[in-house]
């Protein structure tokens, strides 16, 4: 029996395995799918498929730089001790190294992987039968820039470009490249700080911004001021809330007077070449991700029951 293209998806979403194993196990098999099910299993890699059900939200935060590019991705795993596993963090940098080549999550889990005759998404389904856990390539970002440099900063890393919070930052410039890492890697800091929702007020979320302001809208009517003060009142608080949130408006956690803005400008300045700051990343491992609460004394009493 020929193995077809639908067989062998038909047996990855069954096992869980990588596409090249399922077309091995049915070829091996002749074609039956109960029978290439038990071939995996006996090789160890239907397993991932008993583990996808479970929460991953620890895992790692990994970083990488070429010159002018940078990328960062999330790799999750179901305990903060697989981020301690060689074999784990090696995976999640070579990720970041794959992604500084892919345009997406997508293309990044269709690229070749290293060495292994897979491409990243089966490699994944891989580790997690050799792991032992449920992990997910859950995001990626790049940013790059046309002259200047990209910026890493790693937040209390686990290993070098590895741990729980990574930032990028961009900076155009022509400016030599010990004042732009310098520069970079103080405004890096300071993101991994403050997680600033946007890098300039033109770049939030619109909707977010009319919630803002509706919800400050109604404060002040209820306050009972006049029309004319209550506007001021809004502009006010809009402009504090800009300070909060935007990157370009906020104040240096580094001197704790400075906007970022002006830390940018006169960094230029020193240099004598203008410098823009042109975006950055913030990943933080995990954030978003609801967390299965397990209730351990419940779990042991129903085995045991």
């Amino acid at each position: 029996m020929s193995v077809t293209a639908a067989l062998v998806k038909e047996l990855r979403e069954k096992s869980g395995a990588g596409m090249m194993d399922c077309k091995k196990a049915l070829a091996e098999t002749g074609g039956d799918m109960e029978a290439a099910v038990d071939w995996l299993r006996t090789k160890g890699l239907a397993t991932a498929a008993k583990k996808s059900g479970r929460v991953a939200s620890e895992g790692l935060v990994a970083l990488c730089v070429d010159g002018t590019k940078g990328a960062v991705i999330e790799l999750n795993a179901e305990t903060d001790f697989v981020a301690r596993n060689t074999e784990f963090q090696e995976f999640a940098s070579t990720l970041a190294t794959l992604a500084l080549d892919a345009d997406d999550l997508d293309a990044l889990a269709a690229a070749d992987y290293p060495e292994t005759g897979r491409n990243v998404a089966d490699e994944l389904t891989n580790k997690i039968a050799t792991i032992g856990e449920n992990m997910s390539l859950r995001r990626m970002a790049t940013m790059s820039v046309g002259s200047g440099t990209v910026v890493p900063y790693m937040h209390n890393s686990t290993a070098p470009g590895l741990g729980r919070i990574g930032v990028l930052v961009a900076l155009e410039s022509t400016a030599g490249a010990d004042a732009l890492e310098g520069l970079g890697k103080q405004i890096a800091m300071h993101i991994a700080a403050t997680s600033p929702a946007s890098l300039s007020v033109e770049d939030l979320d619109p909707e977010a911004v009319q919630r803002e302001r509706d919800v400050l809208i109604e404060q002040a009517k209820a306050s009972g001021k006049p029309q004319e003060i209550a506007e001021k009142m809004v502009q006010g608080r809009m402009k504090k809330y800009y300070q909060e949130v935007v990157l370009l408006e906020q104040t240096s956690v580094i001197d704790g007077e400075t906007r970022i803005a002006d830390v940018v400008a006169n960094a230029g300045k020193d240099a004598g070449a203008e410098i823009a700051l042109t975006g950055f990343v913030r990943f933080n491992l995990g954030e978003g991700i609801e967390k299965e609460e397990t209730d351990f004394a419940a779990e042991v009493a129903a085995q045991l029951s």
